[in-house]
């Protein structure tokens, strides 16, 4: 199987491997001595070697139910978070929360292997950080969260539905300039989240028409990166990708959830800061 995309080919070809020699997961070290895994046959009942077990492939259910339940887990974690941590430690709270979900964000970005729990640590810290963003917004704002959610997922439904009708195709020149332009976006926020760490205030990121343009910039990239993820799932199941990497496409909607809602609800305030 061929793809553009050197990932998703990486795990093709692994997911070939365990179809053809079986898939037993048994430790960091391996399969343990004497049990069928990679290059051993199974045991059957009359004691000759026996095929391998099929490797379940990825569907787009199980992407589905993932990721309901990487945003329940988000969710419960949220509300924990704003209920839990008192306003004193706000600031702290979510600028921690913030850092350990991106080293969580970037292990899991560049790991070629599919970690369920890696993928469960990120939605729970990252709720924490979405909780507690929210609950410092809402007190300055009142119903900014409940209106972000609403615009969250009402893009979001949007994009499936135009992806759906092949309104926007992920080609592969596409892939390759949303790559570059979140790339860029990621280097922008970070240099710019150092510089305020020193008192420099560039106004990307705060209310006026420079703050207001790149927030608008960034929910529109936010955006369109759903429809990688979408064109990821959808490769993925073609394939036949092993069911486990139905968490890393999850993991990738979900990234591409939070960003959006973050930056709506920035983008509110800034408008509502003008009333």
């Amino acid at each position: 199987m061929k793809t553009s995309n050197p990932v998703l080919s990486r795990l093709g070809e692994a997911a070939e491997r365990e179809r053809s020699a079986g898939y037993n997961p048994a430790g960091p070290y391996g399969p343990a001595a004497g049990q069928p895994g990679y290059g051993q046959p199974y045991p059957s009942a009359e004691g000759f070697p026996a095929a391998p077990p099929a490797v379940l492939p990825m569907t787009v259910d199980d992407v589905v139910v993932k990721t309901v339940m990487l945003l329940g887990i988000t969710g419960v974690s949220a509300v924990a978070a704003w209920n839990l941590v008192p306003d004193s430690l706000l600031g702290p709270a979510w600028i921690g929360a913030a850092m350990v979900g991106l080293v969580l964000g970037l292990i899991i970005s560049f790991s070629r292997v599919a970690n369920p729990a890696l993928v469960i640590a990120y939605a729970v810290v990252e709720g924490a950080f979405v909780g507690l963003v929210s609950k410092m917004f809402e007190s300055f704002y009142d119903g900014i969260v409940l209106q972000a959610v609403i615009a969250t997922f009402g893009v979001f439904f949007v994009m499936a539905a135009l992806y759906k009708v092949k309104a926007i195709r992920a080609t592969p020149k596409f892939r390759r300039g949303m790559i570059a332009v979140m790339a860029g976006l990621f280097a922008v926020m970070l240099i710019n989240f150092v510089l305020s760490l020193f008192g420099v205030t560039t106004g990307l990121r705060s209310a006026g028409a420079l703050g207001i343009g790149f927030s608008l910039v960034c929910i529109v990239v936010a955006s369109l990166s759903f429809i990688l993820s979408f064109h990821e799932v959808e490769e993925g199941v073609r394939m036949g990708l092993p069911q486990r990497y139905s968490w890393t496409a999850a993991f990738g909607i979900l990234v591409s959830l939070i960003w959006l809602y973050i930056e709506i609800l920035r983008l509110l305030s800034f408008l509502q800061g003008d009333d």
